[in-house]
């Protein structure tokens, strides 16, 4: 909530007699939201940098003082290294260590020995809608842009270039355009709280970013493995609603499950005995509360072994063994 400003009346009156306002001061007029806007970007923006790619250009975000910083896929396309601009001006040479099609997200490490201003990675589980978001990027070659609004809405799920679902993707009206992609979408505490990815052409106010969670996984699995493992099942799955009467039949707590939408008939699912239809509800004992869940649960700790998977078929409650294997390509 802002402040409400009070102007106490000036000892000197004017020429009707009326006692006259003070002018307020610049700091004054500086109300309770601008200063977490100024705060937050005094905190981030020095780890915001400008990425240069032969034939384009995009934004990053420093996140370890040696060098390591994330943007997008896309921004990087290909390319093995890039140029790095930070906020006071050096051209730092970095190498990608790994990008990631799946989630839009690439890590770099700057060559030089260097020691750089870090962002903190944010827990992007505890955001809600209404919250302030902070936009810090290069949009249209403009250096150091600060653009903010709020955080439209969580857990949507936007399709990358690879043609796979990014899922928990944060929508925001925080305004980004070309050259903000792979800046940081920041909280009013100063933590990224996603990456920013992608616009909606044609439309107003509608952006979205990958989620800060995500980014801090993928950035952790390209550090250790030079790449993004992934378990492969061989379905498609939807959120849905589980049905009231089954849920109380069955004695469960959670409203929503993972529903199997598509079965590659050649993948473990199939093998296993899975159909089309069926809710999961857990994957190697960890709740599945809808398809997010499902591609989180899916994660390189079950890739070559047996894992339960739990799920409804009509109103019953079954577990299968399944043994995911690893995702080519990803």
């Amino acid at each position: 909530m802002l402040d409400t400003l009070t102007f106490a009346l000036d000892a000197e009156t004017d020429s009707h007699g009326v006692g006259a306002l003070a002018q307020p001061s610049d700091g004054e007029a500086l109300d309770v939201y601008s200063r977490v806007i100024t705060e937050a970007v005094d905190r981030v923006g020095p780890s915001v940098v400008r990425v240069d790619v032969r034939g384009g250009a995009g934004s990053g975000v420093i996140v370890s003082p040696d060098g390591l910083a994330l943007t997008n896929s896309h921004v990087v396309g290909g390319a093995r290294s890039v140029s790095l601009t930070t906020l006071d001006g050096r051209q730092l040479t970095a190498r990608v260590l790994g990008d990631d099609p799946d989630t839009d997200l690439a890590l770099l490490r700057v060559e030089a020995d260097v020691h750089l201003p870090a962002a903190k990675l944010g827990d992007s589980a505890k955001l809600k809608r209404g919250q302030i978001a902070i936009a810090i990027g290069n949009p249209l070659g403009f250096d150091a842009t600060v653009t903010a609004g709020v955080v439209s809405a969580l857990g949507r799920s936007l399709r990358s270039k690879s043609g796979r679902m990014i899922e928990d993707v944060v929508q925001t009206d925080a305004a980004l355009n070309p050259g903000n992609s792979g800046g940081p979408l920041v909280s009013s505490a100063g933590e990224v709280i996603g990456i920013n990815t992608a616009i909606i052409m044609g439309a107003q106010g509608i952006c979205f970013a990958v989620a800060a969670n995500t980014a801090h996984f993928v950035a952790g699995e390209i550090a250790r493995h030079g790449r993004v493992r992934r378990a492969f099942i061989g379905v498609a799955a939807a959120t849905t609603l589980v049905p009231r009467r089954i849920a109380l039949v069955q004695g469960l707590e959670q409203t929503h499950a993972a529903q199997l939408t598509e079965i590659d008939q050649s993948g473990p699912a199939a093998q296993a005995g899975l159909l089309t239809g069926d809710l999961v509800i857990a994957l190697d004992g960890k709740p599945v509360r809808g398809a997010a869940d499902l591609v989180r649960a899916l994660d390189a700790q079950v890739i070559g072994r047996a894992v339960s998977i739990d799920f409804l078929r009509r109103s019953q409650r079954l577990r299968l063994w399944i043994g995911p294997t690893e995702r080519r390509g990803a």
